[in-house]
């Protein structure tokens, strides 16, 4: 935990932070930063440094990467705060209070749990992530970090020099849609021209990748079609498939979601019962524990947590400005967020924390805390904003708590002190946190239609805008198309328990699907795509082959997502100072014509740069 390990991890976590914001707005998901930060640290400090050890390498990943889970966290609920038009702004102080709370939440509860999770040999618990991780560190002790760190480089210039054009010089379009009317239906298609979604395809793999389109085709190609409304003029087409889509269809996804959610709990029913029996036990080895053992003392651990729930009642206090219901919310945030905490670690371990399903266990804490304050009689404005206080809090919690518990995994492989990890992360979301609010507010002033429009959808936080607004009497929410939803998942879990059972390799996990519902079509293409180039790499090979064959891709892929996202961040700081995007005046035909031959170069150069060089 050296000077220069600490100093490294808190920059690389903001950076990491920021970059998962544009990513999450524009994507409605993030993925995991810990790979590419562990390579940047070695970059640093074995080939800037020379001396940089694995264990220092370790560090800066594990600070890195809790900017990222902090980002995923904020930006999927405290965007529905300007959505609702409780705020106008987002608010620095409560943003950034809400953001550090939820984050130290996540680290303190998870603590206990490590042995249950990272310590015990469970067959199940294959922490793939984790363990990718761990042997990224150790490629870079055997100086093998050069080539991975010119893939993340080149695959940042790509994304950043794609995001450039398209959004400051104007000889790009982010989108290329197009909608008709067929005997009376709505048939929508387009796909979205974007490095970064490209990149998140490719790290998902085209199981996951397939999946999200599938739920996409149901939504729009399925779903729009069937709920057109009367004929319209053409010009009214495209803006009829958009509202159908977000008042309607995407409801759809909720109900999958939410039967995603509650299948993910019982999935981990032993490993909650297991967590809960380690929180009253005290390790019989505690006394002497080296420092490969070593937690934070629980004395500091409970203390900790008692400050930072007295901070989270304070702002819902100052939310609500009503005592009981702060009292209400602030015990269903402590239960929820320590249930959660479990429910995420577990599935870490299981998928990976890029696949965990944070959107599914937000979507359920909305549900239950909505129910219960509509059962016990709170409506308006408070109640809308006392449940998205508790969903910000619980989905920065589940978030945070998956990525501590992959680090400590990896740690672990590696022969990282835990105590020092979790000082690490600590320093990380409160290093992380500052820039949350600042960052959204750019973005959503520099975006068109802000925050939710069609350059930054927003998806988790439209969706929980519009379930919050049914509970609390400023709109309907449409329960027949939710059961619908509910009934489709319920069906996809049967078809993949089946295919569970034939022993396949292709599984139809349901949270992916239900994700390509509630996201916009555009971003379903790229991220097939990218899907299959990764299929394309790792083609006819073993699970240990492919995994080192697609190495260099998901290193260029992170890159391209930074770079992306890092520009998104600067050109937003741009049109804050009063640079505006070029007017090249460009007719549209010829602005078509040149986004179709930049999006087909980006896949060729994607494909070229992610192959193997061995």
């Amino acid at each position: 935990m050296t000077v220069r390990a600490v100093i490294l991890g808190l920059i690389l976590s903001v950076v990491m932070g920021s970059a998962n914001v544009y990513l999450g707005l524009k994507a409605g998901m993030t993925v995991s930063a810990s790979i590419p930060a562990a390579v940047l640290a070695m970059v640093f400090l074995r080939g800037l440094f020379r001396n940089g050890t694995i264990l220092e390498c370790n560090q800066v990943q594990t600070a890195a990467s809790a900017g990222e889970s902090l980002a995923a966290g904020i930006i999927f609920t405290m965007p529905a705060m300007i959505l609702i038009g409780a705020w106008q702004r987002f608010d620095w102080g409560l943003t950034t209070i809400i953001a550090f709370t939820g984050g130290l939440l996540g680290i303190l509860f998870m603590i206990p749990m490590r042995r249950v999770f990272v310590i015990t040999e469970d067959p199940d618990l294959k922490f793939p992530e984790g363990v990718a991780c761990a042997a990224v560190l150790r490629a870079g002790q055997e100086n093998a970090e050069k080539g991975s760190a010119l893939a993340i480089l080149q695959g940042g210039v790509i994304g950043a020099v794609v995001k450039l054009l398209a959004g400051l010089v104007g000889v790009v379009n982010g989108t290329l849609e197009g909608a008709t009317r067929l005997g009376g239906r709505i048939f929508y298609l387009g796909t979205d021209v974007s490095p970064a979604l490209l990149a998140v395809g490719y790290i998902v793999g085209l199981n996951v990748a397939i999946l999200i389109f599938i739920g996409g085709a149901i939504a729009w190609l399925v779903g729009i079609p069937l709920l057109s409304g009367d004929p319209a003029s053409a010009g009214e087409v495209l803006d009829s498939a958009w509202t159908l889509w977000s008042t309607k269809v995407r409801y759809v996804g909720v109900g999958c979601m939410a039967v995603g959610g509650v299948s993910s709990i019982w999935k981990v029913r032993g490993g909650l019962v297991h967590a809960v029996r380690e929180m009253g036990r005290k390790p019989a080895a505690s006394a002497g524990a080296t420092d490969k053992d070593r937690d934070l003392p629980k004395s500091i651990i409970v203390a900790l947590s008692m400050i930072a729930v007295l901070m989270v009642g304070g702002v819902y206090f100052h939310l609500t400005g009503d005592l009981r219901m702060t009292l209400i919310i602030t015990a269903i945030m402590i239960v929820m967020s320590f249930f959660f905490t479990a429910v995420a670690s577990y599935i870490v371990g299981l998928v990976g924390n890029s696949n965990s399903p944070v959107s599914g266990m937000t979507i359920t804490t909305v549900l239950f805390t909505g129910l219960l304050l509509v059962v016990l009689g709170f409506s308006g404005t408070s109640g809308m904003v006392a449940v998205l206080g508790v969903a910000a809090i619980v989905c920065c919690v589940a978030c945070t708590s998956g990525d501590i518990c992959n680090d400590l995994k990896t740690g672990q492989l590696v022969g990282a002190s835990p105590m020092r990890q979790q000082l690490m992360q600590i320093g990380g979301v409160a290093v992380a946190c500052l820039v949350m609010a600042p960052v959204m507010q750019l973005l959503h002033e520099a975006a068109d239609g802000g925050i939710g429009g069609p350059e930054l959808p927003a998806p988790q936080a439209a969706l929980f805008a519009g379930l919050v607004r049914g509970f609390f009497g400023e709109g309907a929410l449409p329960w027949d198309l939710v059961g619908v939803g509910a009934g489709l998942g319920l069906l996809f879990l049967v078809i993949d328990r089946i295919l569970e059972w034939r022993k396949t390799t292709f599984r139809v996990h349901l949270m992916p699907v239900a994700v390509g519902m509630y996201l916009p079509f555009g971003l379903a293409a790229p991220i097939l795509i990218g899907g299959l180039i990764n299929h394309a790499v790792v083609r006819g090979r073993n699970e240990n082959d492919a995994q080192e064959r697609s190495r260099r891709g998901v290193l260029f892929a992170s890159g391209a997502i930074a770079g992306e996202s890092l520009m998104g961040v600067g050109i937003a700081v741009l049109y804050r100072l009063g640079i505006e995007k070029m007017d090249l005046q460009l007719s549209d035909p010829v602005l078509t014509t040149t986004t179709i031959v930049i999006a087909v170069g980006l896949v060729l150069c994607f494909r070229w740069f992610s192959r193997p060089r061995n």
